[in-house]
């Protein structure tokens, strides 16, 4: 693989001075100095990511906006995006492109990081990203017992939406157009999926 083609995808950091991969903890993640890339850690493995894309950023920025509305607005808990370090447990340290804590949940922020699994996060796909939002990081959430999980793939204008049941991530079902995310975190959720993709 050309040193070109690493950067498009998520890749292990190996060149990264630090522990032996499978042994990074929260100390050696917050030791790497900032050289302007996105580190995360799953289960003790220090990953590199690719800068997201402009279209990316955008559909962020709207779930953003959105959650914004119906949660802090509403005073029931608060919205936060990447990037916020998130360790959800020892060896897994996380960047979720946004994610939602519950004023039950509050505690939960630390000075300089979010100690263990929020109530909701979302991550948007983008081929750099997909295999990790779709399989590890979707293992951490459920490890963490993050309760729910929306992924966001711009690609098919869809949002699957994945929600704890016995401990075990449940899909309830691919939405797209005019369906309304049946969330139970977000109280009162009226947006249409379509309207998170109004830009494109």
């Amino acid at each position: 693989m050309t040193t070109t083609a690493r950067f498009l995808t998520v890749v292990p950091a190996d060149l990264v001075p630090g522990p032996p991969q499978g042994q990074w903890t929260y100390a050696d993640y917050a030791a790497i100095p900032d050289d302007g890339k996105r580190y995360e850690v799953l289960k003790g493995v220090l990953y590199m990511s690719p800068a997201p894309t402009p279209g990316h950023q955008s559909i962020s920025v709207r779930l953003v906006a959105f959650l914004f509305q119906f949660v802090e607005a509403v005073g029931v808990g608060r919205v936060f995006h990447a990037p916020t370090d998130v360790e959800l447990a020892p060896g897994d340290i996380v960047q979720p492109d946004v994610f939602v804590l519950l004023n039950t949940s509050l505690e939960q922020i630390g000075e300089k990081r979010v100690f263990g699994g929020p109530d909701l996060v979302v991550e948007v796909l983008s081929p750099s990203t997909m295999s990790d939002d779709l399989h590890g990081k979707r293992d951490a959430y459920e490890r963490a017992q993050v309760l729910e999980y929306w992924i966001v793939n711009p690609g098919e204008r869809v949002v699957e939406l994945f929600t704890l049941e016995n401990g075990v991530y449940r899909s309830l079902g691919a939405f797209q157009g005019d369906d309304v995310l049946p969330t139970r975190i977000v109280p009162d959720w009226s947006v249409p999926v379509e309207r998170l993709f109004a830009f494109m």
